[in-house]
């Protein structure tokens, strides 16, 4: 069984979610719960998200842990109610990487403008950016690669051993 459906089968129906979004990478699987819309209590309060956090805690620990166990990458939490998404916990993972001089003064310049406070949060930054600018494009991307990926099974099987 893969991840999403796992996740999603396992979500207890208490919760309310209507959906679970589930994103993985080799380090990390990060699992974001549709919230119901916000009820029309005469009052016009709102559970919030910190409610929510609070009363799903244990069970989502005990999740996290079977998952982690079952899947073998650190389980996250987030929760989303129309377009607002709060993440409660997430992994914070080192990259390595080589860049040139005129890399480097780019994350620089973001230091020096006060935008970061070192060079792993200026590229943090900078990745964000991109995510946030170049959001189309990069679901065509994982998309292209899904498809490769569908090729790839289908392919011999002295290939895939």
């Amino acid at each position: 069984m893969r991840v999403e459906e796992w996740f999603a089968e396992n979500i207890p129906e208490w919760w309310g979610a209507r959906a679970v979004e589930v994103l993985v990478d080799p380090e990390e699987t990060l699992v974001i719960v549709d919230l119901p819309a916000r009820p029309s209590g005469r009052d016009g309060a709102d559970p919030s998200f910190t409610r929510f956090r609070d009363a799903t805690r244990d069970e989502r620990m005990a999740l996290a842990a079977t998952a982690e166990a079952r899947f073998g990458t650190k389980v996250s939490w987030g929760a989303r109610r129309g377009h607002d998404v709060v993440l409660f916990t997430t992994a914070t993972v080192p990259v390595m990487t080589r860049l040139r001089l005129p890399e480097r003064r780019v994350l620089d310049t973001l230091i020096n403008a006060g935008l970061a406070r070192t060079r792993s949060e200026a590229l943090a930054w900078c990745v964000r950016l991109v995510g946030e600018h170049e959001e189309e494009w990069l679901e065509e991307l994982r998309a292209a690669f899904k498809s490769v990926e569908s090729v790839r099974q289908k392919g011999p099987r002295s290939r895939r051993s």
